[in-house]
């Protein structure tokens, strides 16, 4: 078993990333700017977009962090979207989810110019990944096809079994692991909350992403020797070992499964890591007009 260690992958795109922007500065370009939306205080939501702030800092970019209360109104936040749309100087931006009930995440998700979706939730972007077109990318599913490029893990012809088909994890990434090319060719079947036989089909797997969003899901027995398996997972679970009162917990249980894998990722950093530094990979994207000139 060899671990897929996130965290030193993201310190390397980090460096990579912070000394393009170094360059852009030293020619006179602009500095990218990435603004992030924050309703209400889910702690979630609160740890995620400070992570997003402070890795800005760290890569020289710029950030500006919006915060509105729950009891925002939805025509409040469009109207917000919009500026942030016709804002010249903001090159990408996020709307952090979840939102409250009664605001759709539809409507945002669909009031965001697709040439600012750093998150890659407009219909255009996800239609355009689809067809193998260049896009932004949902930033957990980029981050998981760059985990296996970088560590050199064939796809080719193998079968790769998703656990879950969210919008933001589960049916992108599916989409993304059988597309033509590496990291990429696999077969792919996607199980959800109302397939049968899961775990007759994940013994059939040579590569599994859990994205489930439930602990401890994925089991040694459901996984077959030499498997390769990423956990998306990330879920809060009370502790009394911890400052804060919880801990990070995958969808895998990591001690049964791990010692039959080839390669797995470890909850906290393995994935996790992973997105917040696709979603300024994004940003520089954004900034340097190379997916959609203006």
């Amino acid at each position: 078993m060899r671990l897929i260690d996130g965290k030193a992958v993201a310190a390397q795109i980090k460096q990579e990333i912070a000394e393009e922007v170094a360059l852009i500065k030293d020619a006179g370009g602009k500095t990218p700017h990435l603004a992030a939306v924050l309703v209400g205080h889910d702690g979630g939501s609160e740890t995620y977009v400070s992570s997003k702030v402070r890795t800005c800092e760290e890569l020289g970019f710029k950030s500006t962090l919006i915060r509105y209360e729950e009891d925002v109104t939805e025509e409040e936040l469009l109207a917000c979207v919009n500026r942030l749309n016709d804002d010249a100087d903001i090159d990408g931006f996020i709307v952090q989810l979840p939102l409250p009930k009664h605001i759709s995440e539809e409507k945002i998700t669909d009031a965001i110019d697709y040439r600012k979706d750093v998150d890659g939730f407009h219909p255009v972007n996800v239609g355009r990944m689809s067809l193998g077109m260049s896009c932004f990318l949902s930033a957990t599913p980029a981050g998981i096809v760059e985990l296996l490029k970088r560590y050199k893990i064939e796809t080719k012809g193998r079968h790769c079994v998703v656990l879950g088909r969210s919008n933001i994890v589960g049916k992108p990434v599916s989409m993304l692991m059988m597309q033509k090319g590496y990291p990429g060719d696999c077969t792919v079947t996607v199980c959800h909350s109302r397939t049968e036989n899961i775990k007759e089909i994940c013994l059939q797997a040579d590569i599994i992403i859990a994205a489930l969003g439930v602990p401890g899901f994925l089991k040694g027995d459901m996984v077959k020797e030499g498997a390769v398996v990423i956990d998306v997972g990330t879920t809060r679970v009370p502790s009394n070992k911890t400052k804060s009162g919880f801990k990070l917990t995958g969808d895998v249980m990591f001690d049964e499964v791990a010692p039959k894998c080839a390669w797995i990722t470890p909850v906290p950093g393995g994935v996790g890591p992973m997105t917040i530094v696709s979603l300024m990979k994004n940003t520089l994207l954004a900034g340097k007009k190379e997916i959609y000139s203006k």
